[in-house]
């Protein structure tokens, strides 16, 4: 398949509506990120952050609206399996991670070769292009040295950087990470922005949830400011942080 250019559509969500029961999550959410850029998603608590990446992955549907990937598959239309098997990869605020397994057998679990036949994969489990795949995505996260380590013994941070590389195995399109340095300190942080700015590809685009502003100004090319499930702000954060109305709901309450 060739991959889409930079700049491309690579997830379009145009009037998406959320409600649960009388309380609405989303009133009306429309926004666009590209492959090749870190788009964030930031707002105070309750704003919808969540509920946003719930529906993009299937866990929850909206009332109203479109969620589109690649500008031609309606993601509303398919299961939780079946959007992970397009290409949309998500990472949780806690790390869930194998830790009776190594961290190679945690990558190596991640990858289906044969997306359609579990029979299929146990036959291939000694295909080389797993081991190739393990070798490039330990690189990529920086734990080549800690491969054979138990994931259980791994610092938090860590943790986060082997899910991360979970996600990575099946190399998705779209890669949403939720709260990545929630609980990190200063040094895991920063090893963190340095890798999500890594993982930028022109085949591959990058959503971000996370309340540390430092962090999102220092790897997003683009925010999406929410509050009450809409939007209030979209361009770079440094504008994002002088508009009097981003000021007002959010960043003055820090």
């Amino acid at each position: 398949m060739t991959p889409e250019p930079r700049g491309a559509q690579a997830i379009q969500v145009d009037g998406l509506r959320v409600s649960f029961g009388d309380f609405v999550a989303i009133p009306g959410l429309s926004f666009i990120a590209r492959y090749g850029e870190i788009h964030g998603i930031i707002g105070p608590n309750g704003a919808g952050k969540t509920t946003l990446l719930d529906v993009i992955t299937g866990k929850t549907r909206p009332r109203e609206g479109k969620v589109v990937l690649d500008g031609r598959t309606d993601l509303l239309r398919l299961t939780e399996p079946q959007i992970a098997l397009a290409g949309v990869g998500r990472k949780f605020q806690k790390p869930s991670v194998f830790e009776a397994l190594s961290v190679r057998e945690n990558l190596e679990l991640a990858l289906r070769l044969h997306q359609r036949s579990i029979l299929a994969e146990l036959r291939a489990w000694g295909d080389p292009r797993r081991a190739a795949r393990v070798v490039e995505v330990l690189e990529e996260i920086g734990l080549t040295d800690r491969a054979d380590a138990p994931a259980g013994i791994l610092a938090h941070g860590q943790k986060q950087w082997l899910e991360i590389g979970m996600l990575l195995m099946q190399r998705p399109k779209l890669l949403m990470l939720d709260e990545p340095v929630a609980g990190m300190t200063d040094a895991e942080t920063a090893h963190t922005a340095d890798l999500v700015r890594r993982l930028r590809a022109p085949d591959r685009a990058i959503l971000v949830i996370e309340h540390d502003m430092a962090f999102v100004e220092e790897i997003a090319d683009g925010v999406t400011v929410l509050h009450e499930g809409a939007p209030i702000f979209e361009g770079r954060m440094a504008d994002a942080r002088t508009d009097a109305r981003v000021r007002e709901v959010y960043l003055g309450r820090h």
